[in-house]
């Protein structure tokens, strides 16, 4: 599934806020060692080595192209091509932390326990991802690529409901911890330009489907969503466009 850095980075001053929130919500510690787990374009690993500049810091992603982003940056993070969902540090790390990416992996109940025990003692997980599944942007791709003749090549590229409710996490990670936080917080995005909400998507979301569709029918598709997206998210007078975005947030220490 190809990433388009440029996409991607159409709304980064709203993508970049929950990292900031995540940051922020980290309990007092001095970390040796620092991975950011689906770093992306590293922004995120970036600040973390500028915060800790005695910290080795390590960030990993499966795109390449994210990856190329990075590294047209300066810093003195170390990057990493693999695959998220079977990377695992070969020691143990002091912060390992995840920005809108453990999204895109099954089997949490399996995943984020095993970060747990990639920790050293007294180490923290700092996880963000989207729950925004129900909401009419989700809600409408799964009903479009359901009505289509898209319908049966779609139906095992997306995931409707990719991240749990919180307290499905609680019962998963607390035993393993000291203490866990846990909280959710909705963001009224306020987006400029024409079908903002469909451009939202097509860095994200619309991935599996820009992969797997192609020339007329790609086009269908989108004009099919277009219309939905549309109604279910009017321009305001302003011109401008209300978007809500759920995400849950953990903290974790061991």
């Amino acid at each position: 599934m190809p990433w388009d850095p440029e996409q991607y980075a159409r709304f980064e001053s709203w993508r970049r806020r929950p990292a900031h929130d995540l940051v922020a919500a980290l309990p007092s510690l001095t970390p040796r060692t620092v991975v950011d787990l689906g770093c992306g374009a590293g922004q995120l690993a970036r600040r973390l080595a500028e915060r800790w500049p005695e910290a080795e810091v390590l960030g990993v992603d499966n795109s390449p192209a994210m990856l190329e982003r990075a590294r047209t940056t300066p810093s003195r993070v170390r990057w990493l091509q693999a695959d998220l969902g079977v990377w695992r540090p070969d020691r143990p790390v002091d912060l390992l932390i995840s920005n809108a990416a453990l999204q895109w992996l099954d089997g949490h109940e399996r995943l984020l326990p095993e970060l747990l025990r990639a920790l050293a003692p007294g180490g923290v997980l700092a996880v963000q991802m989207p729950r925004n599944f129900d909401a009419p942007s989700h809600r409408l791709l799964y009903e479009t690529a359901a009505d289509g003749p898209w319908a049966e090549r779609l139906a095992p590229v997306l995931r409707t409901a990719p991240v749990h409710a919180p307290d499905v996490y609680y019962d998963w990670l607390a035993p393993l911890t000291r203490r866990l936080d846990l909280w959710e917080t909705e963001y009224l995005q306020v987006l400029e330009g024409d079908d903002p909400v469909l451009e939202w998507t097509r860095g994200t979301t619309l991935l599996p489907v820009l992969d797997t569709l192609a020339g007329a029918e790609l086009d269908a598709f989108l004009a099919a969503y277009r219309a939905r997206l549309n109604a279910a998210y009017p321009r305001r007078p302003d011109g401008r466009t209300l978007f809500p975005f759920k995400r849950l947030f953990l903290v974790a220490r061991v």
